[in-house]
């Protein structure tokens, strides 16, 4: 189950991470565009883009929290911990910054933004860096520790299998 858990958790944290690159790159893009053209632009983006954000994340979050309790007997816990708590960090910025900025955008008009808009732009941008860098970071995070050597820290026999060994030839018998 362990390899299944890992799989879904990198699958969904390399999906997020890529969509939330993705968002930045646009969002670095628009950088020279006046208001009009900010707010028509996220407008679009608000219509459907916060849906592949909750379908990416909150299964991310699940099988990474899910992970992380399967391994924490092995030597590869501190890195699913932190790629969880990065997931949980990211979490709690969306929805202390972006998400509130996001509702407020909505209401936005295309013909006259609001005289403050580049200040919230820059507001949320900076937080979708910093949510964009940890998604990267715990990604890189689930990635390293798959590709480790899984060791328990349970002693001898403990918590394992007799296929643990097999491929090396030496099966618990």
């Amino acid at each position: 189950m362990t390899k299944y858990t890992r799989l879904v958790s990198l699958l969904f944290t390399g999906v997020f991470a890529g969509f939330l690159t993705g968002v930045m790159i646009l969002e670095l893009s628009l950088r020279e565009f006046d208001g009009i053209v900010y707010t028509q632009v996220r407008l679009v983006e608000l219509d459907s883009l916060d849906r592949l954000a909750v379908v990416t994340l909150f299964p991310a979050l699940i099988a990474t929290a899910l992970l992380t309790y399967r391994t924490f007997r092995t030597n590869t816990r501190w890195l699913t911990v932190a790629a969880l708590a990065l997931l949980v960090l990211l979490f709690a910025l969306t929805i202390a910054v972006n998400l509130p900025i996001n509702i407020d955008q909505a209401d936005w008009s295309v013909q006259s933004p609001p005289a403050d808009w580049s200040w919230v732009r820059d507001r949320w941008q900076i937080a979708h860096a910093v949510r964009t860098t940890a998604a990267l970071l715990a990604f890189g995070c689930l990635a390293f520790a798959a590709v480790q050597p899984s060791r328990s820290r349970c002693g001898a026999g403990l918590f394992r299998s007799p296929f643990d060994e097999r491929e090396n030839g030496s099966a618990i018998t």
